[in-house]
């Protein structure tokens, strides 16, 4: 071979393993790569002037203020009484009362819960029955009043079994704590046939 085409072919040579050691010192040294796009920070800086936040930088904020709505009335706050008997066709129909004496608005709705109990506190007769009725909420303010009606067929026309209690518990919706009222009207039916007793949903005032 000519002394040029050596030479020629020796530099070649020597390109091809200098390029080669350049690859091996990039492939186990320490060089870093530029951070790919996934890996870049999820928040942004705002741009002057940007008013857009990210899904994580949104705060609520109040529209405005509303009355806060009165919430169910506490047998705490309420008082209970019986009304004067309202007979009628061998009926005898009263309204049970509840009052609102505390310092707050509050509301009622439904049925409210009544048992005749003896001077020891035990129970006479079963628990009295709803009447059908359509519910509404009744609001009350200091002061104010709701009553239900409380009937039973008149022991003396039904032939019922009777007792005389001592008191009436009455407890307002979805409370646990009854309210009690001294008993005055004699006698009411406890077992037997029309002994069953009824309540009517909870109205605005006191009665009928």
């Amino acid at each position: 071979m000519p002394n040029g085409s050596r030479r020629a072919g020796a530099a070649t040579a020597g390109a091809v393993v200098l390029l080669g050691a350049l690859a091996a010192c990039g492939a186990g040294g320490t060089t870093q790569t530029p951070p790919s796009p996934a890996s870049a920070p999820a928040s942004r800086s705002a741009a002057p002037g940007d008013t857009t936040a990210s899904a994580g930088d949104r705060t609520p904020t109040a529209s405005g203020r509303t009355e806060r709505p009165a919430s169910r009335c506490r047998t705490s706050e309420l008082s209970a009484s019986v009304g004067r008997v309202d007979p009628g066709a061998g009926q005898r129909n009263f309204p049970v009362v509840l009052t609102n004496v505390s310092s707050r608005g509050c509301t009622l709705y439904g049925y409210p819960g009544a048992a005749f109990v003896d001077a020891a506190g035990e129970q006479l007769g079963r628990d009295p029955r709803r009447a059908p009725g359509d519910s509404a909420t009744v609001t009350l303010a200091p002061g104010d009043s709701a009553w239900a009606g409380l009937r039973y067929a008149s022991p003396g026309v039904s032939g019922a079994d009777t007792a005389v209690p001592a008191a009436l518990l009455v407890t307002p919706p979805d409370e646990r704590e009854p309210l009690k009222v001294p008993w005055k009207a004699g006698a009411v039916p406890v077992s037997g046939n029309a002994s069953s007793v009824f309540l009517t949903v909870l109205e605005p005032g006191t009665g009928p």
